[in-house]
């Protein structure tokens, strides 16, 4: 490492100015700007208790930072959306200890995004490596089991190949804004008989004397989002595999320091909300994360999720709609697979090469589906 570099661990975000850490961040992703960050800190979501233990990595020349990440001890693989509970399995029987174990990446968060911030006018690539290879000294001197770094970016994914970290290929559902001026055209890039039954599927809904608005940034109050957490945490209890990792703290932090980039979508019949969607939105794109429902409806869930959601971008004139983890009826509704990465680097060696083999074997799989299932495209070849 550069002589004039110095790496640091911080132990909470509200230890770093915001200030200074959102200055290294100028490639999108409000997941990652320090608000949000410090916000899942400040109401609990993200602590020892919740087996989520904060560990930011910082670079400085000068006093000055040029770097960072955040980094959390995670004594449990939940919350992540990038699954290795068969690793900790195998660990187990290696006679390996999986946990606790170290992950870069946003708690809660299935979305891809930056994740290594580098200051303007640096070498992004040598940071990253600088940061990566940081990662592996403690890990090993601490004897962790493994670094995971979750839904990050390809010039990320490159440099963090030249540390020894391996790549790991998932699929999420995607919108693109193909130029659409209105819900309209958007229906008109469907197959005949997906376009008349999304037509159905939204009629139906009027005739319910079902309404569906959107507010965001200025419009958003605190009654709006501790209504959400409502619904978020109704739709969590119905759920049998269902985990609350959100507090109605974390809720309230939203609305008091990130409105600018919320978005809720609620349906109401009779001026009264029957149900919603919790969305973060930045210049470019609309990020669908939590849904609720105090009343079951049929076609609800696809009409606020998705139709609401993608006329709201193409109102908006952003580029795509990322809906979150899971679902292959999403594309139904006109979201195509698109690939996600993750990186991963296995300190022991005999469990490293079982690793590295068995990610080989899934990238080819996850190539092969998303093949299959683009063929499988509800939109017309020239839009696919």
């Amino acid at each position: 490492m550069p002589n004039q570099l110095a790496i640091r661990v911080v132990r909470k975000m509200s230890e770093v100015e915001g200030a200074d850490w959102d200055r290294l961040l100028d490639r999108g992703s409000p997941f990652m700007k320090w608000h949000w960050l410090d916000s899942l800190e400040q109401s609990g979501c993200v602590s020892e208790k919740t087996g989520w233990l904060p560990h930011l990595i910082i670079v400085e020349r000068a006093g000055e930072f040029v770097g960072a990440c955040p980094m959390y001890l995670k004594l449990h693989s939940m919350g992540e959306f990038v699954f290795d509970l068969e690793w900790a399995e195998a660990a187990h029987h290696l006679g390996i200890r999986y946990y606790p174990k170290m992950l870069v990446g946003v708690p809660f968060t299935p979305v891809t995004g930056v994740r290594f911030l580098t200051a303007r006018g640096e070498e992004r690539g040598e940071l990253i490596q600088i940061m990566g290879h940081a990662l592996v000294q403690i890990a090993k001197e601490n004897k962790l089991s493994s670094i995971h770094v979750n839904f990050c970016l390809g010039d990320e994914v490159e440099a963090l190949k030249r540390v020894g970290f391996t790549p790991r290929l998932g699929l999420q559902f995607h919108w693109r804004n193909c130029g659409y001026q209105s819900f309209d055209d958007y229906l008109g890039s469907f197959r005949s008989d997906r376009r008349t039954k999304i037509k159905r599927e939204r009629r139906e809904l009027l005739q319910q004397g079902i309404a569906i608005r959107a507010i965001e940034g200025d419009e958003v109050t605190q009654a709006d989002m501790r209504l959400m957490f409502q619904l978020y945490k109704t739709h969590i209890d119905r759920l049998y595999y269902g985990h609350q990792y959100l507090t109605r703290a974390f809720f309230d932090e939203l609305s008091r320091r990130f409105a600018a980039h919320i978005c809720l979508i609620f349906a109401e019949r009779n001026s009264r909300v029957i149900a919603g969607t919790f969305n973060v939105q930045d210049q470019t794109a609309l990020y669908g994360r939590y849904w609720g429902v105090f009343e079951e409806e049929r076609y609800l869930h696809f009409n606020v999720c998705y139709y609401s959601a993608i006329e709201h971008c193409i109102r908006k004139g952003l580029e795509r709609f990322e809906a979150g983890a899971g679902g292959s009826f999403k594309q139904l509704r006109g979201l195509d697979p698109q690939p996600t990465t993750s990186m991963h680097y296995v300190v022991e060696e005999r469990f490293r090469r079982a690793v590295e083999q068995h990610l080989r074997q899934e990238r080819d799989a996850v190539n092969q589906k998303r093949a299959v299932l683009l063929e499988r495209s509800q939109l017309k070849k020239e839009n696919g």
